[in-house]
């Protein structure tokens, strides 16, 4: 009795125990067992199903069943596009981001021959340092010994004191 159409009423539904369907109000049927547990189902097939013990997961038209096996999810299945990372050239410490693009786009030949300038380097550095060492160790060899055993003779040997054990406990 609603002059101006119908107001939208919210229904109260019940699952069905064994197939998972919406019981509306006025439909399925009720179980009590003996230990006061209630059932409710929505027709005599899920009824009787549930009466034999069959596994509701192993029926195909239960909603468990549906879900298990992911049925009827079609819409959710759009996937999302997922973002590409991109690579962004940073200057380093050392380097401008010009000084490293001249080094990336150089030739193999120049950096060859850089390398091999370097190398040269390198091994003329320890040259000059060997050559320096060789000297330095002459010098050494002709200073006196009597000095060095004449300063170890003026350090006094140590004494163990007296009275004090070898160690242990």
């Amino acid at each position: 009795f609603f002059p101006l159409g119908r107001a939208s009423l919210a229904m109260r539904t019940e699952i069905c125990n064994f197939s998972g369907f919406k019981i509306y109000p006025g439909h399925g049927s009720r179980l009590i067992r003996t230990d006061m547990k209630t059932f409710t189902f929505i027709n005599g097939k899920s009824k009787a199903s549930f009466l034999f013990k069959r596994n509701p997961r192993k029926i195909a038209w239960t909603q468990i069943y549906r879900r298990l096996h992911k049925k009827g999810t079609t819409e959710e299945a759009a996937k999302k596009k997922t973002r590409k990372t991109q690579k962004v050239q940073r200057a380093i410490v050392g380097a401008s981001l010009e000084i490293i693009k001249a080094k990336r786009t150089q030739k193999p030949e120049v950096r060859a021959a850089a390398r091999e300038a370097a190398l040269r380097e390198v091994k003329e550095r320890k040259k000059a340092q060997k050559a320096q060492k060789t000297k330095t160790t002459a010098t050494k060899a002709a200073a006196p010994k009597a000095a060095a055993k004449a300063a170890k003779a003026e350090q006094k040997p140590k004494t163990a004191q007296k009275g004090a054990g070898k160690g242990g406990r």
